[in-house]
């Protein structure tokens, strides 16, 4: 499939033309992975135990379709979002998969000390020998926030200032006297070496385990820091396309900034899949007023909406607030229906951001009814993937 290039550069100050970064973008193919990501978000009213399982039960299931990757996200204050610690939670799956790699999703750096979270990093890391992707983010709660005192901070700053001082440790020894902006990292009196006082531990991957952050918002200014770093970063399933796709956009500024190349497997996009082994069977149970999926955009929609972040699921700047509506959301960003129409929908995706991206990260709703979502599993890994590849392999082809 021919693909319609602008002949001027989207970064600015960039010498190179589109065409050029594009080029860049499809020197080498690849594949288009499959991961899960867990936010995760449950009717508040089950059993926290049985939620648990039943997560676990989806990233072994995972594993066995052969998923990529399985992101969980944690947060400390939200009954509807139960998981606390995700490293504490994957951990227990280790042992219970052969290959799929496990990612936070995301860990909200603001919220703890970076020597902390290198050591509960490079523990992890060692313990699933590398099947890691450490995912960060500034914390998307107010609770947290409030709890943790960071809702007047820069939290974005600090995400930064904290990833910063977490390198600095895993890249060096004792005496450490790293000072960051928000924090410090302080060894120095206290080393002694015959007893094994003072270094911290260092990751199995080397240098480290690949960084990826969370974006969302429409122009992301976070995804052109990332570019910028030389991160990986992970599109939101809860915005439509056309803001997905600036997210690229600005992440090519970023890497052109930097002087990096630009690389699309390094680009994750998370959606909102159903697949049923007929349309009526989608339709039927999308129009159920209980449905996870209607459940979910309800509670998405009072979430941004407390922020003042309804602009995240428009899909453009003229959509007025009261147009954002459990349907609208739906029909914006859900994509439903049998193997071959949810393949026809993920092609038109894919070619409305302009090529493949590294992963795409099925995202998993509150198993209201179990077999639903095991068999959007089991169709979307068997049925539909192998189409889809088959789709990007022809596209880098041409």
């Amino acid at each position: 499939m021919a693909l319609a290039i602008d002949n001027s550069c989207m970064a600015s100050g960039c010498k190179r033309s589109k065409a050029a970064c594009f080029e860049l973008d499809f020197k080498r193919e690849f594949e288009m992975d499959l991961g899960l990501f867990m936010m995760p978000l449950h009717d508040q009213k089950r059993n926290i135990t049985d939620v648990l399982q039943q997560d676990r039960e989806a990233i072994i299931l995972a594993d066995k379709l052969g998923f990529a990757e399985a992101w969980v996200g944690e947060h400390t204050t939200c009954s509807a979002e139960p998981i606390v610690d995700s490293l504490q939670f994957l951990a227990t799956l280790i042992d219970a998969t052969k290959n799929i790699k496990f990612a936070t999703g995301v860990l909200n750096l603001p919220q703890q000390h970076p020597a902390t979270v290198a050591g509960r990093v490079a523990q992890f890391d060692h313990l699933s020998r590398g099947r890691f992707i450490m995912g960060v983010g500034p914390g998307g709660l107010t609770s947290d926030m409030e709890l943790f005192d960071t809702i007047n901070m820069n939290r974005a700053e600090m995400v930064l200032d904290s990833v910063e001082i977490i390198h600095k440790i895993w890249a060096s020894d004792p005496p450490y006297e790293i000072q960051g902006k928000y924090w410090k990292a302080v060894v120095k009196d206290q080393v002694i070496h015959s007893l094994g006082f003072g270094p911290m531990l260092k990751p199995y991957q080397k240098p480290y385990p690949p960084l990826a952050i969370s974006v969302m918002s429409p122009s992301s200014s976070s995804a052109k820091q990332a570019g910028e770093r030389g991160w990986e970063i992970v599109s939101a399933n809860f915005t439509p396309a056309s803001n997905v796709k600036t997210h690229w956009e600005q992440y090519a500024i970023g890497c052109s900034n930097a002087g990096r190349k630009v690389d699309r497997t390094k680009w994750r996009v998370a959606r909102s899949i159903l697949v049923t082994d007929t349309d009526q069977e989608a339709a039927d149970y999308l129009a159920q007023d209980e449905s996870a999926y209607g459940a979910y955009y309800d509670y998405i929609i009072e979430d941004m909406a407390v922020f003042k972040m309804l602009r995240v699921l428009k899909p453009s700047k003229e959509t007025p607030d009261e147009a954002v509506t459990r349907k609208n959301c739906m029909d914006w960003m859900v994509l439903s229906g049998s193997p071959k129409t949810v393949l026809d929908k993920l092609v038109a995706f894919v070619d409305e951001l302009g090529g493949p991206f590294g992963g795409l990260l099925m995202t998993q709703k509150d198993w209201d009814v179990p077999s639903v979502h095991r068999r959007t599993m089991e169709l979307l890994a068997l049925e539909v993937m192998p189409k889809l590849r088959q789709h990007v392999s022809a596209m880098q082809t041409a």
